[in-house]
């Protein structure tokens, strides 16, 4: 069985997006992002033939007060469909802004070998962030 080899330039992405409904502490299940990533997956295949593949894991984020569980949503140039990287990259910028939407995320982190981009919808902090602060100057 011969197997065959295709290579690109390395791209990756690395999109961090917290499971809690805004700063309300209202947990998001996992599966509905899950579902929520594949409608759009689904709907970039049939309106662009864009295979926008994702790697997710779970974690925490950790600042002062707050102790937040996240997905890490990571992307690569995947070689049997691969993109023009800045073209990639507004996909994957589209994909995180429509989850923060459906979501009501405020802030999210995406990461690239070049650059760490924040959208952001606005100033506001995480009320546990502020207030374990406070309290430990006091």
């Amino acid at each position: 069985m011969k197997i065959s080899k295709k290579s690109i330039k390395s791209f990756s992405a690395k999109v961090t997006i917290g499971l809690e409904l805004g700063y309300t502490r209202e947990l998001i299940e996992k599966t509905k992002i899950i579902k929520h990533i594949q409608k759009i997956q689904n709907e970039l295949i049939e309106n662009k033939d864009i295979f926008l593949s994702v790697s997710i894991s779970e974690c925490n984020i950790v600042m002062s007060g707050q102790i937040e569980p996240h997905l890490v949503l990571s992307f690569i140039n995947y070689p049997k469909f691969p993109l023009e990287i800045q073209f990639l990259k507004n996909e994957i910028e589209e994909l995180t802004r429509a989850l923060m939407n459906e979501f009501e995320q405020n802030r999210t982190i995406i990461e690239y070998f070049d650059e760490t981009v924040m959208l952001e919808k606005e100033k506001q902090i995480d009320p546990r962030i502020k207030n374990n602060y406070c309290q430990q100057r006091i």
